[in-house]
């Protein structure tokens, strides 16, 4: 008879295994983090000595859950903004907020709060992407909890570095650092094609390939983003990550919804598992993954909350009801899914979607004692019928709650028993997540009070000079304008052409002005366009200060690149009004007196107005310089012969009306 350490015994045991078997009073031999045997209770007590031996009763033993896809210090984030779409969620809500706090302390804190949460709903083991990862995986570790932590990396600044080099570098020392532990699993984690460039990529994929580690990573979780990909490369995001060889690493790639035939059989082929996150995609409204054609194929889905900031809890419970629910939608056949299949897909093929099914996901000889026991006997699952044998996978599937989990071992480590979490004493986190939500709630309140603080959140905000001196005419013939600009006296030193399409965002503040949203046309000699530039502006209050002959003179701008599109910024800023103007300019920049000057000639094609509009104007971060150059403007209207030109004092959105 072998000596063991444990014996647990049960009402009935699942173990999602290859064989899906399924033991009534059964039991389960542990020694150390390991499981020795499974069976039936008389032959694993005849054939096993146990140090101690533990009845659960009546309860139901099952792998513990796997969450495929979290960003577990996101708990802090939780009702933060939510209604929103995914880029004004993302680039406007979260990703400031995140600059602001986000630091090793949040991390902890956050993760601490999600372990407590999924510990009680049955989770075992997750895979996480975020900053400060170090952190996570002490804090996942305290927990006792089994995790792939892996470290963010993008194109731009993050909390945790101010460089994709210093993320790289990060990692590579995090990997390091944790890849022998018995708990966390180091990982890789760009997040996503379009916030990383082609060499972060790479980089990424040498990493992960050099430590064997997995490369966790965002792919077509929306149309936006597979459309974009399209028009940019004129392929989608799979043969385009393809083609760099990312799938060369043990890729996890997270949420897959916009995928066709030819890209589910290249993950297939390539071996990457799948994080299918139900409740984040229905969230968002980001759509409905082809879950069935993925398993068809072959595909290893695994199933993830995503962040609580997107969903909003780690109930994996729900996200597996949901799972199978939408998958039968979808398909039209309330066969598809089935309740074992879609447990297999939170356990055993989880496991095997992070590439971990060697160590956790069934209860068998050599897996990791990572388990749940579920009390079934709630009003919500009663009654239990017992002819079909495999009913207890639709017991546990429509029917259980994640608060019918009542002891979590991990490792062969009780985390919980009989509803007490042993590792966390989340009463603790409470009032520190408490303090965190004030200082959030005050930066957010200030920071929509205020549409530059808004502009310089979501980054690439810079001022130009602090005074802008112009002046605006009516011109019947700018052909006799055109053909002065060849006396000697001024010094062309670029010309160029453009279709411009304007849309200015009237605020309701009226120390804000106007936000100017400004597509541009570069049109050539043959009147093509060559190159196109979109651009925010953010204008000051009305000139504060008018010249002779109507010289005006203007506070600085703040101009932001405009990585988004005008629905983005519409939904983001919310504005009381709108105004849209397409105009055609040529431009010229000038010398004059050793100064440099722009002159446009702007015709307005929507709305139709007649006629056209000469600009002069010129920048500087002077006062006196600017009192100067008001000066020369006047003479340069003298010499190109429009001085009684009639003047505009307005800007077009008001010269044209609002809400056109």
């Amino acid at each position: 008879m072998d000596k063991v350490d444990l014996i647990l015994t049960a009402d009935t045991i699942v173990t999602m295994d290859s064989e899906y078997r399924i033991f009534k009073h059964g039991a389960i031999a542990i020694t150390d983090d390991t499981i020795i045997d499974v069976g039936p209770q008389d032959e694993i007590q005849q054939h096993h000595a146990a140090g101690k031996i533990v009845d659960l009763g009546s309860r139901v033993i099952t792998p513990g859950l796997i969450n495929a896809h979290t960003h577990v210090p996101m708990t802090l984030l939780r009702g933060l903004a939510d209604d929103l779409r995914l880029d004004v969620w993302l680039m406007g809500y979260m990703m400031p907020v995140e600059r602001e706090f986000v630091s090793p302390e949040f991390c902890r804190l956050g993760t601490q709060i999600a372990c407590a949460e999924m510990i009680r709903g049955g989770v075992t083991c997750f895979a996480d992407m975020y900053y400060f990862e170090d952190t996570v995986a002490h804090a996942a570790k305290d927990a006792g909890m089994r995790a792939i932590c892996g470290q963010s990396i993008l194109k731009f600044p993050t909390p945790d570095a101010d460089s994709f080099e210093d993320s790289l570098a990060a990692s590579r020392s995090f990997i390091e650092k944790w890849k022998d532990d018995p708990l966390i699993i180091p990982a890789v984690a760009p997040h996503a094609p379009y916030t990383c460039t082609e060499e972060i990529l790479e980089a990424c994929r040498d990493l992960a390939v050099e430590f064997d580690v997995p490369l966790h990573i965002h792919i077509s979780e929306t149309k936006g983003e597979v459309d974009d990909w399209r028009e940019t490369y004129d392929m989608p995001v799979v043969p385009w990550v393809k083609k760099l060889n990312i799938f060369d690493a043990k890729v996890i790639a997270a949420h897959c919804v916009h995928i066709d035939d030819g890209e589910i059989h290249t993950l297939e082929h390539a071996g990457v598992g799948v994080a299918h996150n139900p409740s984040s995609n229905l969230k968002l409204a980001s759509g409905f993954a082809p879950i069935i054609e993925m398993l068809e194929t072959g595909l290893q889905i695994g199933i993830g909350t995503d962040g609580t900031a997107s969903n909003n809890d780690l109930d994996m419970f729900e996200e597996m009801r949901l799972a199978s629910f939408i998958a039968k939608t979808v398909v039209s056949d309330p066969t598809a899914l089935p309740a074992r299949m879609t447990l297999d897909m939170a356990t055993r093929m989880g496991a095997k979607a992070l590439h971990i099914d060697h160590l956790t996901g069934s209860l068998e000889p050599g897996k990791r004692a990572d388990l749940i026991a579920i009390d079934q006997n709630r009003t919500h699952n009663i009654p239990h019928f017992e002819r079909e044998p495999q009913a207890v996978y639709s017991r546990l599937i429509y029917a259980t709650k994640s608060s019918d989990v009542q002891d979590v071992m991990v490792n062969g480590q009780w985390l919980m028993r009989d509803f007490e979490l042993l590792t966390i004493q989340e009463k603790d986190l409470f009032s520190e997540a408490a303090q965190y939500a004030s200082k959030i709630d005050t930066f957010l309140i200030a920071r929509e009070g205020s549409v530059l603080s808004k502009l310089i959140a979501i980054g690439g905000a810079e001022q130009e000079q602090s005074y802008e001196v112009q002046i605006k005419v009516k011109l019947d013939d700018p052909q006799s304008v055109i053909a002065k600009f060849e006396k000697e006296v001024f010094e062309i030193r670029r010309k160029a052409h453009y279709l411009e399409y304007d849309k200015y965002f009237r605020f309701s503040m009226p120390e804000e002005a106007r936000l100017r949203y400004r597509e541009d046309e570069f049109v050539n000699e043959e009147g093509d366009v060559f190159n196109v530039r979109s651009r925010l502006t953010l204008t000051g209050p009305a000139a504060e200060r008018e010249y002779h002959n109507s010289v005006l003179l203007s506070r600085s701008r703040f101009i932001a690149p405009a990585r988004y599109s005008p629905r983005f910024y519409r939904e983001y800023f919310k504005p009381s009004g709108e105004i849209s103007i397409h105009k055609d300019r040529l431009r010229w920049l000038i010398c004059y007196e050793d100064l440099e000057f722009f002159i446009n000639i702007d015709h307005i094609l929507e709305p139709k107005v007649d006629g056209c509009f000469l600009e002069i104007k010129s920048r500087t971060w002077s006062r006196r310089d600017a009192e100067m150059k008001a000066e020369l403007i006047t003479t340069i209207l003298s010499l190109l012969e429009i001085q009684d030109a009639e003047p505009v004092l307005q800007e077009y959105p008001d010269l044209i009306g609002e809400d056109n």
